[in-house]
């Protein structure tokens, strides 16, 4: 399959075609170097949190319409005490004897009343690391169409489709720059679209998942 065409492929071969370019489902920690960040294009200005990081999964929940396929995004609740307002993957921190695939469908579960019974996990992209402390396994999923969703008001302000060519395109893949508090310059991804900006690790595990499937070393 051509890697620049493959969102246009039959769903049964884009399906197969994602899923080879995916880790497989399996209990490992993320080997050094394997990761990506938010670091990632602030190199040596932005230093990564000293205490251990705390394991989360989010699903990357890929939905199958007549027209294509699209991605789940929320946005998160203006109440949060973290990130609030900004536009995220269902997901959160991992439980103790959680698998990363396990948390992902319990989060997505919790916070948009997204059931299992009609997610089919594909596998998992690259971990990353965010400035929070965590680090995340992105669990890669496709949803069948026919479900309900409801929000966690306490968690979820909206819920919404974007659609995964538009996503999957670098030319949408902007780079922005922000100061901290302490002054520094963090350097990051957005896409945006319909007036919905999706940045930092959200759009980072995005372009971490568009170099998994659309690399130039990718056939």
């Amino acid at each position: 399959m051509n890697a620049p065409h493959a969102h246009l492929a039959p769903p049964h071969e884009l399906r197969a075609w994602i899923a080879r370019h995916l880790d497989p489902l399996e209990e490992r920690e993320p080997a050094e170097g394997e990761t990506r960040s938010d670091f990632d294009l602030t190199p040596g200005g932005w230093a990564p949190p000293d205490q251990p990081l705390t394991p989360a999964s989010v699903l990357v929940p890929l939905v199958e319409r007549e027209h294509g396929l699209s991605v789940l995004l929320t946005r998160r609740s203006d109440t949060l005490r973290k990130h609030t307002g900004q536009v995220a993957f269902p997901g959160g921190r991992r439980d103790p004897g959680e698998t990363p695939w396990q948390t992902a469908l319990r989060e997505a579960e919790e916070e948009i009343g997204l059931s299992p019974s009609f997610v089919s996990l594909a596998g998992l992209s690259t971990p990353y690391r965010t400035g929070t402390g965590y680090l995340i396994t992105p669990v890669v999923g496709f949803v069948r169409g026919g479900f309900d969703l409801t929000p966690n008001p306490d968690e979820v302000a909206d819920i919404f489709e974007t659609p995964f060519g538009f996503l999957m395109d670098p030319a949408n893949h902007e780079e922005h720059e922000r100061a901290l508090p302490n002054g520094e310059l963090r350097r990051f991804y957005a896409m945006t679209h319909e007036n919905r900006f999706i940045w930092g690790a959200t759009a980072g595990m995005l372009r971490a998942l568009y170099d998994r499937l659309y690399g130039a070393a990718v056939a």
